[in-house]
């Protein structure tokens, strides 16, 4: 098997656990939230997180190395259309997951005091959760148009 062909596979690969990690987890801590129930959200909120840790940074990490090392090998022009798209399209979506990290870190904080003090959920932890879901809403679109652009390589 040649050096590029493995390079594509773990590019596919971690393209998938960022996708579909990311995805499980927005729709299970999207619809805990839903429940209002303090243990099932600190529950779910402290594995989001440990999925990203786990899953979806290194996937972020392997992506752009993956890619960069495959675009060297393959003779492509680093300025070709679909290439350029995907780059800025991945530096946004990264614009939109950092904060979004930050916010889970501190959103499954705050429901594990929750739960320990047997109190409800802080408006704080309210707000956080529209502002995460505004910022998924946003990046989970740009992931499936750069799926597109890597698969159909447009020229224009």
């Amino acid at each position: 098997m040649n050096t590029y062909l493995v390079l594509k596979w773990i590019h596919i690969l971690s393209s998938v656990a960022l996708v579909g990690v990311g995805f499980g987890s927005a729709y299970y801590m999207f619809f805990v939230n839903r429940t209002k129930n303090v243990a099932a959200i600190a529950e779910v909120s402290r594995l989001v997180v440990r999925a990203d840790y786990w899953f979806t940074t290194p996937a972020v990490i392997i992506q752009p190395l993956s890619g960069f090392a495959m675009v060297s090998m393959s003779g492509y022009s680093w300025t070709e259309t679909w290439l350029v798209g995907t780059y800025v399209l991945f530096v946004l979506m990264g614009a939109c997951w950092l904060p979004v990290v930050w916010l889970q870190i501190r959103m499954a904080k705050m429901a594990k005091t929750a739960l320990l003090e047997k109190s409800e959920m802080p408006q704080q932890y309210w707000r956080y959760a529209r502002i995460w879901t505004r910022l998924g809403l946003i990046a989970f679109p740009l992931t499936i148009v750069i799926f597109g652009l890597m698969v159909l390589k447009p020229s224009v």
